[in-house]
């Protein structure tokens, strides 16, 4: 697997797109903060860390947020940066997704954060991805 940010959140696209309470992925501590701030951000239900059965290492569980039955809470996802095309932005030219609606989740110097956190810490960064 040569992009793990992409695997992640085509795994979480393809489960709910055919309905799936949950995910299970490998871990990474990258893919869990992006897991943490979907969480708090009301995308997601739950992001734990557990023992794998079948492989060495651990496993992320992401439990999948939907708001009626059939209509998930991610509409979309997207990756920004790539592996062979990195985009970065200053803290004054972060994107805005859907005018506020969504969020971008950007690396900073400072963690990962929300395109709204780096904006009133005056951070830029790496795009990482956008979710509405």
């Amino acid at each position: 697997m040569t992009d793990p940010i992409s695997d992640l959140l085509t795994r979480i696209r393809n489960a709910l797109a055919v309905g799936k309470a949950e995910v299970v992925l490998p871990h990474s501590k990258l893919k869990a903060a992006i897991a943490d701030i979907l969480v708090a951000r009301g995308y997601l239900l739950s992001a734990t860390v557990a023992p794998a059965a079948s492989h060495p290492g651990s496993d992320l569980k992401l439990g999948l947020r939907y708001r009626k039955p059939g209509q998930p809470a991610i509409m979309n996802v997207r990756r920004v940066s790539k592996p062979g095309a990195r985009r970065y932005a200053h803290a004054n030219a972060l994107p805005r997704v859907l005018n506020g609606l969504g969020i971008a989740i950007v690396s900073t110097s400072q963690g990962l954060l929300t395109d709204g956190e780096a904006r009133k810490r005056k951070l830029g960064g790496e795009v990482i991805c956008e979710v509405y």
